[in-house]
């Protein structure tokens, strides 16, 4: 399981998040993914517990709390649904 951390401050580093999320257990990884054309941080984070029971738990302690001076949401990471996404496609008139 994936935990998703929304909401983030644009100034959390990884280093942030794994010690937040390190007081629940032992993070495995944690990645912020960055704009493909900016380099800049999208404001969320992935975190991979070594443990379901861990993952659980730091989601029910960290839902909507306040840290960096933004609520974070916190919830299990739901997969990317498969195709394309780019809504075109057809003849358009």
């Amino acid at each position: 399981m994936t935990i998703y951390v929304g909401n983030l401050s644009f100034d959390a580093e990884a280093e942030d998040v794994q010690h937040l999320f390190g007081e629940y257990g032992t993070v495995k990884k944690c990645t912020l993914p960055l704009d493909r054309e900016t380099g800049r941080k999208r404001g969320f984070a992935f975190v991979d517990m070594s443990s379901d029971a861990e993952e659980t738990k730091a989601i029910d302690d960290l839902q909507n709390v306040e840290w960096m001076g933004r609520s974070i949401r916190v919830n299990k990471a739901e997969p990317r649904p498969s195709g394309g996404g780019g809504g075109g496609g057809g003849n358009r008139w």
